[in-house]
């Protein structure tokens, strides 16, 4: 277990992020929680999944979820998108619900390395910082 992995419950949902290991075992409605592992531009599905770091011409930045941006319904969204500096120590995170466009704002994208995803139906994604 390492610092910002993600875990969820299989019973009830709950989805719960590390920030500090104090070892043990994560454990939610009696039952061991399952680490998320993220799924990455190689699987299908891609194109309304991946999370890709835009910088415009007057370097403000934005993450959006998808070169087609992904939908956002209340039935297939993107619940939240989150972006992480290569050594973990600086994380942002913002959330997301239907109806919202799958985009995360920043004043500069040179912090990070990757940004992540999760979509309500096909889980963690995640996309790298080429700049």
């Amino acid at each position: 277990m390492d610092k910002l992995d993600l875990y969820k419950c299989n019973i009830c949902g709950n989805i719960i992020e590390v920030i500090i290991n104090g070892g043990g075992e994560l454990v939610c409605c009696g039952q061991p929680m399952k680490k998320i592992e993220p799924q990455y531009h190689e699987q299908a599905i891609e194109e309304k999944h991946v999370p890709i770091f835009i910088k415009n011409e007057n370097e403000e930045a934005e993450i959006r979820v998808g070169e087609v941006l992904h939908p956002m319904t209340n039935e297939h969204y993107i619940q939240f998108i989150q972006v992480i500096s290569h050594n973990k120590n600086i994380s942002k995170i913002k959330f997301l619900y239907p109806n919202e466009e799958p985009k995360f704002n920043l004043n500069s994208i040179d912090n990070y390395d990757y940004a992540r995803e999760f979509c309500n139906l096909h889980g963690l994604w995640e996309g790298k910082n080429n700049d």
